[in-house]
């Protein structure tokens, strides 16, 4: 990326320019059907019919109903919108610190959002699971089966929403947590959930905004790396879909697609599946394909996680790194045994890497997990560079806060983490630096000023 006055910034946060900011090919093809024919989407053209067949072929096979809209919260809400017509119940079960949209229905569920406003905001048709998070969670790495136990939590929850005469209508969860602090769900715990969810009527919502599109590297969706025995109800698709442009999807199943037109209420949508936005669609699958920027996710990916596993080597700092592909999170701790999150130190080095031309956030419930999740087309060269520069800051920090610079080498191998695929476990992402918390930002932790002030610099792509 670029300022406006050519200063070069590398990217390690942007998981909306999928393919890469500005790619001439997915422009050459948005500028093409511009010039052609762009249309309320009432009127059929053969860029939505040929986009849906190319977007279904990656999915399971009785994932084949596709409902075209504009963003991820669009997405959200219509697929609550779904799940609640199917079987005609009301509540929903959603995750800890999950985040699923701005608008007021996806606020309602997302407690990264109303636990800001108090206790009392959480509605009664709102029930809050565990996050299912081996490192930070109620069940760690050290427990014989965390899946069956985080899904067990979600089982209580509906046995206790039946005797109170309440009945569920989804179970929706990001497959992979990023505002959430880069959580991966133990393998084998969507099953297990989908199972005690469809007993009752309910469906699964896999919320894949931040995290489809080939990001995991060997799979497509994130979803499928839970295993090809889990398939969800409903899959919902934003950011990368259009990499930039708005546009998002939400598949679904022939029988909870004939339900929901089964109602009387027709569903219409003015801009989703426009020729443009499809012509763009297609676009980006090209790109995915032709540039091979899922074996890149898996090799650059892979390489990151070994660059950082040397950093928590190296740093007290480092409690944790887990990712697949490119998502990956390092969380930071002031104590590793008591892993006691160093929110102040994270929120510092975010700041100083973007003084060294290099742009990262920090998220999760404690705002002390670094969040990588960049274009598709980062390079081992690029991630040498970002790995690098952190050395060099977490040196600064430690030696300013007085922390020990030699490891516990059986503390390390105490928390040391299983792996996916080849790759060490992750937690989620966020979207831009402005979107730290700024709480954080007014302690007083002898690394920044009291009054620090988010970065004003404007950033143009």
């Amino acid at each position: 990326m670029f300022d406006e006055k050519g200063e070069k910034y590398l990217d390690c946060i942007n998981n909306v320019a999928h393919v890469g900011h500005s790619h001439p090919y997915v422009i050459k093809a948005a500028t093409k059907q511009m010039e052609l024919l762009n249309t309320n989407s009432r009127f059929l053209h053969d860029n939505l019919v040929q986009y849906a067949q190319r977007l279904t072929a990656t999915l399971p096979e009785k994932l084949s109903v596709c409902y075209f809209v504009n963003s991820g919260s669009e997405a959200n809400d219509l697929a609550l919108r779904l799940a609640r017509q199917y079987h005609g119940h009301q509540d929903v079960i959603t995750l800890e610190n999950a985040y699923h949209g701005h608008v007021t229905s996806l606020i309602d569920i997302s407690p990264y959002k109303f636990n800001q406003l108090g206790k009392d905001s959480k509605k009664e048709f709102v029930h809050v699971a565990p996050s299912p998070d081996i490192y930070r969670g109620k069940y760690r790495e050290d427990h014989p089966d965390p899946a069956s136990a985080y899904a067990e939590e979600v089982k209580k929850i509906i046995e206790e929403t039946q005797k109170n005469g309440r009945k569920i209508a989804a179970f929706i969860a990001e497959s992979m947590q990023s505002c959430g602090g880069q959580v991966i769900p133990p393998v084998g715990y969507f099953q297990k959930v989908a199972e005690y969810v469809r007993a009752v009527g309910g469906v699964f919502i896999a919320d894949e905004v931040q995290v489809g599109f080939g990001r995991v590297g060997k799979h497509f969706w994130a979803f499928q790396l839970q295993g090809e025995d889990f398939v969800p109800d409903i899959v919902t698709m934003g950011k990368p879909i259009g990499n930039g442009h708005p546009m998002s999807c939400v598949v679904t199943t022939r029988e909870i697609a004939e339900s929901f037109g089964a109602s009387g209420m027709e569903y219409f949508n003015t801009f989703g599946g426009n020729p443009v936005s499809c012509a763009i669609g297609l676009a980006v699958l090209d790109v995915i394909e032709q540039e091979d920027l899922q074996g890149n996710a898996t090799r650059v990916g892979n390489y990151l996680l070994e660059l950082l596993a040397e950093q928590k080597e190296k740093h007290p700092l480092v409690g944790d790194i887990r990712g697949v592909g490119l998502f990956v999170g390092v969380d930071l701790v002031k104590d590793q045994q008591k892993r006691t999150p160093a929110t102040a130190e994270a929120l510092h080095l975010i700041y100083k890497l973007k003084e060294h031309q290099i742009l990262l956030s920090a998220d999760g419930p404690h705002r002390n997990i670094l969040k990588f999740k960049p274009p598709m087309c980062f390079t081992m060269e690029d991630a040498k560079h970002v790995v690098e520069t952190i050395d060099a800051l977490l040196t600064e920090i430690e030696e300013a806060t007085g922390m020990k610079t030699e490891n516990n080498a059986s503390t390390n191998a105490q928390y040391k983490r299983k792996t996916i695929e080849g790759s060490s476990q992750s937690e989620g992402a966020n979207e831009s630096i402005s979107h730290m918390n700024g709480a954080a930002c007014r302690q007083e932790n002898g690394l920044y000023s009291r009054k620090c002030s988010l970065p004003s610099e404007t950033i143009r792509t």
